[in-house]
């Protein structure tokens, strides 16, 4: 409580220094031609704890010399945010899991229906009449589960992943085997047979 007041009153001992401003100049002269007002253009600013040695005299001064204390503590470790685990912040709309899960998908897909094209000549519409449907739904139900048990458990494709396989180059490679898996339905349509 002490200090509190030695700072207040070494505040107001050292007094703040003001200046007239002539309104004259400003739009609304014309309607207050008698205001003038006072600005403080100095401002103190004083430490909370014990006073500082050199505090016992105000000074005149308008900057003085920080106190040289030891080293600052070091800043606390970023902290990361905390993954949500709740399925439906998993499987929002720009959750974790729907962009990866697709990509995965399409890279599975894209290269699945290259192989039969190039084993079996037919196109991805002749393999998906032709008893791809189940194959595909398999296939999806054993990736999206694979997909969001580590997800499920807090684990993030990030934590995992190092050196040349990233988790970026994963979701680069999975946009462009969707955009290949649309490419290669579209060519074979207007071709009206396979691509190879």
């Amino acid at each position: 409580m002490a200090t509190a007041s030695f700072n207040m009153q070494s505040v107001f001992a050292g007094g703040l220094t003001t200046r007239k401003i002539n309104t004259s100049n400003h739009f609304f002269a014309g309607n207050f031609p008698n205001l003038k007002r006072n600005f403080p253009v100095g401002v103190r600013c004083m430490a909370e704890g014990e006073p500082m040695k050199n505090e016992s005299a105000p000074s005149t001064s308008a900057a003085q010399p920080l106190p040289k204390s030891s080293s600052p503590p070091p800043p606390p470790p970023p902290t990361k945010p905390k993954v949500s685990t709740k399925f439906s912040d998993l499987l929002a709309f720009s959750g974790p899991a729907p962009e990866r899960i697709n990509g995965r998908l399409a890279m599975v897909g894209f290269v699945a229906a290259l192989a039969v094209e190039l084993s079996k000549g037919e196109n991805v519409f002749a393999q998906i009449s032709d008893g791809g449907v189940s194959w595909f739904l398999g296939t999806t139900a054993i990736l999206t589960l694979a997909s969001l048990v580590p997800l499920f458990q807090g684990i993030t494709a990030e934590s995992k992943s190092k050196g040349f396989m990233t988790s970026n180059a994963e979701l680069w490679n999975g946009r462009f085997a969707m955009l290949g898996l649309v490419a290669l339905a579209f060519t074979e349509f207007v071709k009206g047979g396979t691509l190879i």
